[in-house]
């Protein structure tokens, strides 16, 4: 063998070596069974902490809400305990993506770009995404951004529903999470916010008495349990626990717990 066939060699070793390290997490993590997850005793799933009502934290710095008690819903349902882990917007699907978690109960609204990365349970919640704003700025409908600077949540489904009404001209500014978002708005760092109509309720409780409004419905989304691709078996539990758990009354009665109505109609 010469000496450069020798160095190819070497170099298609380690370029092999290379793609098995970067696909390996991805093999892993999909390979997983009901009967991996049976005998691990344990799901882990990925969480929000900063979307009150549906994910926060209680007195004990521990992952509360109703995302949490669907969770924990879930994991009784499979048979074994859980492990809530809190994510971020932006990091929650390649948490999944990569093992890091085995579900998401995240407030993750079901989108046909979110579709294509990872499996979505039928819907368990919903979510009223609103462009919020100061109760005096002259805002009445998308058109009127121009000019404005308007806080997201990256990553966030009023990321998407923001950057895809506002006009040319509209700053967005984009935040690592809803409460970066609301604290902006707070301070004037920005003139409105895309977000849920829940975080707009926190909003209102810590500012003076009609200080902001909603101006207008940006999208009203369903939101569903992430599972990665290839999951099959898990996502039919899920689907299974799901459907149950809203004829029985059950998802309902933990709606009515944390957002004070009824679960919305969802297909």
């Amino acid at each position: 063998m010469t000496i450069s066939t020798r160095r190819r060699a070497v170099t298609g070793a380690f370029a092999a070596l290379a793609v098995t390290a970067m696909l390996s997490p991805f093999a892993s993590a999909t390979a997983q069974t009901m009967a991996d997850l049976k005998k691990k005793g344990e799901i882990t799933i990925g969480m929000l902490v900063d979307f009150p009502p549906y994910g926060t934290t209680n007195v004990a710095n521990q992952p509360d809400g109703y995302d949490a008690d669907v969770a924990k819903l879930l994991a009784k349902d499979l048979g074994v305990k859980v492990n809530i882990l809190p994510v971020t917007g932006p990091n929650r699907i390649p948490f999944l993506l990569t093992g890091k978690v085995d579900a998401l109960v995240a407030s993750l609204a079901i989108t046909p770009e979110r579709a294509k990365q990872v499996q979505f349970s039928q819907p368990y919640a919903a979510a009223t995404i609103v462009l919020y704003a100061p109760k005096k700025a002259n805002i009445k409908s998308a058109a009127d951004l121009k000019g404005m600077r308007v806080g997201v949540a990256r990553a966030s489904t009023q990321d998407v529903a923001v950057t895809k009404s506002a006009p040319e001209g509209t700053e967005i500014r984009r935040f690592d999470d809803d409460a970066s978002a609301m604290q902006a708005l707070l301070t004037g760092q920005v003139d409105a916010i895309g977000c849920s109509v829940t975080v707009a309720a926190q909003i209102a409780k810590r500012a003076p008495a009609d200080t902001f409004e909603n101006k207008f419905t940006l999208v009203q989304q369903a939101m569903g349990i992430a599972i990665r691709p290839g999951q099959d078996e898990l996502l039919a539990q899920v689907n299974e626990f799901v459907t149950r758990n809203k004829a029985n009354g059950e998802l309902n009665k933990l709606y009515r717990k944390w957002l004070e109505t009824d679960l919305p109609t969802l297909q």
